[in-house]
């Protein structure tokens, strides 16, 4: 009889034991769910992330198109304008500039810089830049180097 106790004594500890070990399986298997589940809901977060931030990136890209569009690059005076006579700096010509040509500096003098640019039906320039006159062309050029950015063609009679 106590072979037999001894018996029934190890099979109930060792059934104790399978189900301990179940249990402690399953809570396993539920914590690696959970787990995974956390993984995909970070996935799908980072996923949004990156979808809103090329939605910003598009956004702010049209917005400097447009811009840019308001300045554009070449462009035909609406209405022409009476101006006092245009005398060109000593030793150059009234000539056509271009976008992307420099300015020579005897052309950023007080004479040929445009400050009343309302009065001729131009933007405001922007910060750094500043409406130059040349002959009957108008040119948006860069304060200190003198880069065009735009010519206005025609604003003068």
């Amino acid at each position: 009889m106590n072979k037999f106790a001894t018996a029934a004594l190890a099979a109930t500890l060792a059934l104790g034991t399978v189900g301990v070990a179940g249990a402690a399986e399953a809570q396993s298997r539920r914590d690696a769910r959970e787990w995974r589940q956390d993984q995909r809901e970070d996935r799908r977060e980072l996923r949004q992330d990156r979808r809103e931030f090329r939605q910003d990136q598009r956004q702010d890209r049209r917005e400097f198109r447009q811009e840019v569009r308001q300045y554009e690059r070449w462009q035909r005076a609406q209405r022409r304008y009476s101006a006092p006579r245009y005398v060109p700096p000593r030793g150059y010509y009234a000539r056509s500039w271009g976008y992307g040509q420099a300015l020579p500096p005897a052309y950023r003098g007080r004479q040929y810089v445009v400050y009343d640019y309302n009065r001729y039906g131009l933007r405001a320039p922007p910060r750094g830049y500043h409406y130059v006159r040349t002959g009957d062309d108008v040119v948006l050029a860069a304060v200190a180097t003198g880069v065009i950015t735009a010519v206005i063609a025609g604003l003068f009679n």
